[in-house]
């Protein structure tokens, strides 16, 4: 099996490209939600599921949003807490949910994913995770060899949890790191040392997971080149399958927690690519393999595989190779996309528990997309996951002439062809080494939401 390319790193093009532009993570993307999308509409979504000649399996996320300290680069929906009885009253309410969304899937539709999110899902104890992961599985059917993952932080797990966790199912960690310096660490309230993430490490590969993990973020406050080098060199000697490198988005008008960071810690943009050029440089030297946007695995891990063969796709977790599922999704702020539709839950901890209480869906917004919505999905998801696009593909699935429907996208193309992005060829374009950094830049060309007003007002991430 050939080795997928290498990201080419020019300045040039990130000052041209780089800029702002949304994570593609769904299309439309969660900006076009309308609160005219209610929990009605979502029961009509669910039922039009179940019509399909072959309804799709399924896909379980469930956002558990607590955590015991605030972290100040976070912009997950979170509540710090340390009350002893929290975990079991979300449990209760999860209960509620589940007793009213579950029995609209019919009872043969298979779970072949769940992902527990947050927050921080290891907030839950061992007991309590096992009495979520029962719950589920008594509401749904799961397969045999259903991929179980979960988001893990250090400071709340020991070897001892890891083996417990192993044995009730769960298959697939993800560990948040971040960063290994001390004042990094203390700069942004998230205090662990490298023995406790390599103890995490250990405990996981050693209780037998399929699937390790490891989140990185660069752009924090008091990170340089030097240190943050060795927090790579170290995650490197420690192997994990897969590791996500995040670009650190500082929103503090969206985001209250970031309103703690110092700015004037915050590294300055070109110490900040040169953070990445070099974290990019030494994670491939390492023999991992560049899937796209910020994820990074080993040669023989599925990611890799998928990236190969065409079938890797891109969910609200990032990049899956568990293409054409439902995806159902439980807790405060949750997206379920089930159908042609998206629907998310209220973002408010307390909301969500009061609106199950009294027997409602707590359905908050979403939409249903058109079949412009989906034509355009698919190519951007072409594009995020393989980094390339077959015209003709899209005439036949969608009964159109590509190059009129398209005419003024391809003229956009053209410049990025200019620019050494993209190559024209066989009825279609492939990105280039040159282009890889950019994916989100090149797919967005084919988003029909995304006016220039909103690039640069601070909604979206930068690309690089």
């Amino acid at each position: 099996m050939s080795e997928l390319m290498r990201p080419t790193f020019d300045l040039d093009l990130i000052q041209k490209y780089g800029g702002e532009g949304p994570r593609y993570t769904s299309y439309p993307t969660a900006p076009q939600f309308s609160d005219r999308f209610t929990a009605s509409d979502y029961c009509a979504a669910m039922a039009e599921s179940n019509r399909l000649p072959i309804p799709a399996d399924l896909s379980l996320y469930v956002h558990v949003p607590f955590c015991h300290n605030p972290c100040f680069y976070c912009g997950c929906n979170r509540v710090i807490t340390r009350s002893l009885t929290a975990g079991d009253s979300f449990l209760d309410s999860l209960a509620r949910e589940l007793a009213m969304v579950a029995p609209r899937f019919d009872e043969d539709r298979i779970v072949r994913q769940l992902h527990l999110g947050g927050g921080t899902p290891t907030f839950l104890d061992t007991d309590q995770l096992a009495r979520l992961l029962h719950m589920l599985q008594t509401h749904f059917p799961f397969a045999d060899q259903a991929e179980l993952g979960l988001e893990v932080d250090p400071r709340t797990i020991d070897p001892s949890g890891l083996r417990r966790l192993a044995d009730m199912g769960f298959n697939r960690i993800s560990i948040g790191v971040q960063d290994l310096e001390p004042d990094v660490q203390q700069a942004v309230n998230r205090i662990h040392d490298t023995a406790m993430v390599s103890a995490t490490l250990g405990g996981a590969r050693a209780s037998g997971f399929d699937s390790i993990s490891v989140d990185l973020i660069y752009g924090l406050p008091l990170q340089t080149t030097t240190g943050f080098a060795r927090t790579i060199d170290t995650i490197i000697s420690l192997r994990p399958d897969r590791i996500a490198l995040f670009n650190y988005a500082h929103l503090p008008h969206l985001f209250k927690a970031q309103r703690r960071i110092d700015e004037s810690q915050l590294p300055a943009p070109s110490t900040k690519l040169a953070i990445f050029r070099n974290a990019l440089n030494r994670l491939l030297d390492a023999g991992y393999e560049f899937i796209g946007m910020d994820h990074f695995a080993l040669p023989g891990d599925s990611l890799v595989k998928a990236r190969k063969d065409g079938s890797l796709v891109r969910n609200f977790q990032g990049y899956s190779t568990h293409g054409g599922l439902d995806l159902i999704s439980f807790g405060p702020s949750a997206i379920s996309q089930v159908a042609d539709s998206f629907a998310q839950n209220v973002r408010s901890l307390d909301d969500w528990s009061v609106q199950l209480i009294e027997g409602r869906i707590p359905t908050a917004r979403g939409l249903t997309r058109t079949i412009d919505d989906r034509l355009r999905a698919e190519i951007i998801e072409r594009i995020m996951c393989t980094g390339s696009l077959c015209y003709r593909d899209m005439e036949r699935r969608f009964e159109l002439s590509f190059r009129r429907y398209f005419a003024r996208e391809i003229e956009q193309l053209e410049a990025l062809q200019e620019d050494g992005l993209i190559e024209f060829r066989n009825g279609g374009f492939s990105v280039t080494s040159s282009g890889l950094l950019f994916l989100r830049a090149i797919a967005k060309v084919f988003d029909a939401y995304l006016q220039p007003q909103t690039l640069g007002s601070g909604r979206f991430s930068r690309i690089v």
